[in-house]
């Protein structure tokens, strides 16, 4: 005689499962609320296109999107994109790290405060325009004045966020750490990093931010062949404003896409430290 199949479920399987619902209910909600807010705005801005009514002036959104298909396929698109991208990810990826060194070396080391200090205030301080203006006078190469001008708006901050995450640092932790001879590494992972990151993480998003109007603001002015810069300004003096809204719609997009991934691996690698 065959048994009958006892089926036991434990009440953590019920919780769990409870929990997924929720996770997916909530990411449903979310969706749901972005769309109604991207459509909400593409209203406004189609409200803005009826009343303005003139096309020199303002177009619409769905002439934008036609504008970026039409784009898309060429390769003056391509070539823009990429480079612009090239430019301005090579100053943010440099600029941050020379800000965690700069912040870890002036925290660590006064003397070396005292004398990078004002550099960090200058930098900070000084308008993006003059930068701009002065790269163009000491740098014939006119492709890495963009790549300059995001170095510079990522430097302070990053700078400033790890200085402050290395002062914050619970040195009786450290001391403890000394004391019972705990692994440089394991110190690093356990103490350091955790510290540091919770300052690091909001200068990283701000800075990328940063990085892009900056970039894209410097290529404008400075107009390098095979740029973004270079299209927005070709738009403007040409009065293509489908295309000027256009350009500026992909600035947009491949910022936000940038900032994605950029956040995704720097999640991957440090989400145990970001709460």
């Amino acid at each position: 005689m065959n048994r009958p199949y006892i089926l036991t479920i434990k009440s953590s399987d019920i919780y769990e499962i409870d929990n997924i619902k929720d996770v997916n209910t909530l990411k449903i909600k979310n969706t749901l609320t972005y769309a109604i807010v991207i459509l909400f705005w593409l209203a406004v801005w189609q409200l803005i296109y009826i009343y303005v009514g003139r096309d020199i002036l303002f177009v619409s959104p769905l002439t934008v999107a036609n504008k970026i298909i039409e784009l898309l396929p060429t390769a003056k698109f391509q070539e823009a994109a990429i480079y612009s991208l090239f430019r301005i990810m090579s100053g943010f990826i440099s600029g941050t790290a020379a800000g965690v060194l700069l912040g870890v070396l002036t925290e660590k080391i006064k003397t070396a405060d005292i004398f990078l200090r004002p550099a960090q205030i200058l930098i900070k301080t000084t308008p993006v325009a003059s930068f701009i203006i002065l790269a163009l006078v000491w740098i014939k190469n006119e492709g890495s004045i963009p790549v300059l001008i995001s170095f510079l708006m990522v430097l302070p901050i990053v700078w400033s966020n790890v200085s402050k995450g290395v002062e914050s640092i619970d040195r009786d932790l450290t001391e403890m750490a000394e004391v019972f001879k705990i692994p440089f590494k394991k110190r690093l992972k356990g103490i350091y990093i955790p510290s540091v990151m919770k300052f690091f993480f909001p200068a990283f998003v701000t800075s990328l931010g940063l990085a892009w109007k900056a970039g894209i603001a410097a290529e404008v002015i400075v107009n390098p062949n095979n740029s973004i810069g270079q299209q927005l300004r070709d738009s403007q003096i040409m009065l293509q404003t489908d295309a000027l809204f256009a350009w500026t719609t992909v600035v947009i997009i491949l910022s936000v896409i940038m900032e994605k991934l950029m956040l995704l691996l720097l999640k991957k690698w440090g989400s145990k430290y970001v709460s």
